[in-house]
């Protein structure tokens, strides 16, 4: 009886013993779930439709530009190494031409250097306005340079000023239009919305392209060499004076409004003259830069490694393909460009279907499974370029084409993801212009001096195994970001109702993530699970 009584407690003392155990539940459910930090409907940022047309329009335009100087110049490599180099042998002249193209890419570090983090500080919308100037007059310039038969040693000195501002402009250019197009886009749609600006690139390429293609047709080699050559150039004028009125009329992207004002908070909260010398410092460009290399150096390689896979393949397509097919191979002129002008008008037809499939399956599939294409179809693909008659070789640039389509359509939503937004434009341009010198642009001028020394046709299908190797281990190390926000901001969503339907999922969840915690705590070896 006794025993009985003291294992019953007492009717007055269970009450408040309950009532503690479930005030404390409750207190540590609502402790828990503010741990788990949830959405609220400011945190995420619903676009404007018709701002994201402008902007991807804008961007895509100057790009367009971009490339078609590119495409002009590859395609006529032939006739200005004719105009400026006369003295040299045909080699050397397609040398000396493409070393004048390549020296624009030995100056796209400095310029990366100087508009990156410029755009991070002062916003995109400025530089990319900026250097949609430099681009227009520089290649417009060329058009009225004096050739050497005129001008003599000059004539190369002054095309090799204009490529120097053409490259110093152009490394603020891509790697701008990307973070903007990025940071304007729903995160569910950004690997399409991003493919339109490389479908700029392919498009503008294909129309200079095919200028030149029309031209030679109709004036002949003589008629390109003696007056010709300039037309193409000077149409960059109309087209940048196009294009700087589209960006003119951009707003800036709303992930930089968004951090401008956070660092506004920051500066203004700073205490004391030391904490605001630290946080003035960490917002100079030489702070960024430092921080660029010493906290994100693993997002910087493998944004140089996804680089070098995506621009040698391009130019060995776009800027080498057409001389090698012309003077490695001996085949005809206007067979070669239009080879090459099909591959162009195939890429841009499919890689806004890449991109959009990138929203979908992730951006590391999508380059994994191209650079492993790309090294077991190189030398495959250039065996047919290199047969005769124009369907296997057509077949060949059309495998090319689409090995390269796979990275350009996925680039631009991949990399600007690579780094947080208030140093994205900084860290952009840096990685992705030194990679670009060294690799991509020098691309034509280091095989066809490889082709030269060592006399070995294969040579281009060798170099672009090398860049599948590159792209593939890159690949293989990036953390996937499709459907994500971008690092350093929150959400974005095309509609409101998208944007209360991602706050109620991140209550949903936060409450989820607290039960579970509450759960192992107050019943520890409970399993969730069994409960459900």
């Amino acid at each position: 009886m006794s025993a009985d009584r003291k294992k019953t407690p007492k009717a007055g003392r269970t009450a408040p013993s309950r009532g503690g155990a479930v005030a404390t539940d409750r207190m540590l459910r609502t402790l828990l779930r503010r741990r788990k930090k949830q959405l609220s409907i400011e945190d995420v940022t619903v676009t404007d439709r018709p701002e994201v047309r402008r902007a991807v329009l804008a961007a895509a335009l100057g790009n367009m530009m971009e490339w078609f100087d590119f495409g002009v110049y590859a395609y006529m490599a032939v006739t200005l190494g004719k105009v400026f180099f006369p003295s040299s042998s045909s080699g050397a002249q397609v040398i000396a031409a493409f070393a004048t193209f390549a020296a624009a890419f030995l100056v796209r570090p400095l310029g990366g250097l100087v508009f990156g983090p410029l755009g991070d500080r002062i916003g995109r919308q400025r530089v990319l306005a900026a250097t949609m100037i430099m681009m227009a007059v520089s290649t417009f310039a060329v058009g009225f340079l004096p050739g050497y038969a005129t001008a003599g040693f000059v004539a190369p000195v002054l095309l090799l000023v204009c490529r120097l501002v053409q490259g110093f402009s152009t490394g603020g250019e891509y790697a701008g239009a990307t973070t903007y197009i990025a940071e304007y886009a729903p995160d569910t749609r950004r690997g399409f919305l991003g493919s339109w600006l490389d479908f700029g690139t392919f498009v503008g390429y294909a129309l200079g392209s095919g200028l030149v293609t029309v031209l030679t047709a109709v004036l002949g080699t003589d008629g390109m060499t003696d007056w010709g050559w300039r037309l193409p150039f000077l149409i960059a004028g109309p087209l940048g004076l196009i294009g700087l009125y589209m960006r003119m009329r951009l707003e800036e992207t709303p992930a930089f409004r968004a951090e401008t004002e956070a660092a506004r908070a920051r500066t203004s909260g700073a205490v004391g003259s030391h904490e605001e010398e630290v946080e003035q410092a960490r917002q100079s460009g030489h702070g960024r830069l430092k921080e660029i290399f010493t906290r994100h150096w693993e997002a910087v390689l493998i944004c140089m490694g996804l680089v070098v896979v995506y621009n040698v393949t391009s130019y060995m397509v776009t800027s080498y393909l057409p001389t090698y097919m012309t003077e490695t191979l001996g085949k005809n002129a206007t067979t070669a460009h239009l080879l090459i002008l099909g591959t162009m008008v195939l890429v841009a037809l499919t890689i806004t279907v890449v991109g959009r499939s990138s929203d979908v399956w992730g951006r590391r599939p999508m380059f994994m499974a191209g650079s492993a294409a790309l090294i077991a179809l190189a030398v495959p693909s250039m065996l047919l370029v290199r047969a005769d008659g124009a369907l296997l070789p057509a077949f060949g640039c059309l495998v090319l084409g689409l090995l390269l389509v796979c990275f350009a359509g996925t680039a631009a939503a991949t990399l600007p993801a690579l780094f947080p937004t208030r140093m994205r434009y900084g860290a952009l341009s840096v990685s992705y212009n030194i990679s670009v010198s060294l690799f991509g642009g020098t691309t034509p001028l280091v095989v066809s001096a490889l082709l030269e020394t060592t006399d070995n046709a294969m040579i281009p299908a060798y170099y672009l195994m090398a860049a599948g190797a590159i792209g593939l281990v890159s690949a293989f190390f990036l953390h996937e970001t499709a459907g994500k926000p971008l690092r350093g901001s929150g959400p974005m969503v095309e509609t409101p109702e998208q944007a209360r339907l991602l706050v109620a999922d991140s209550r949903t969840e936060a409450g989820r993530h607290a039960r579970d915690i509450w759960t192992r705590l107050r019943h520890p070896g409970h399993s969730h699970d069994e409960e459900r």
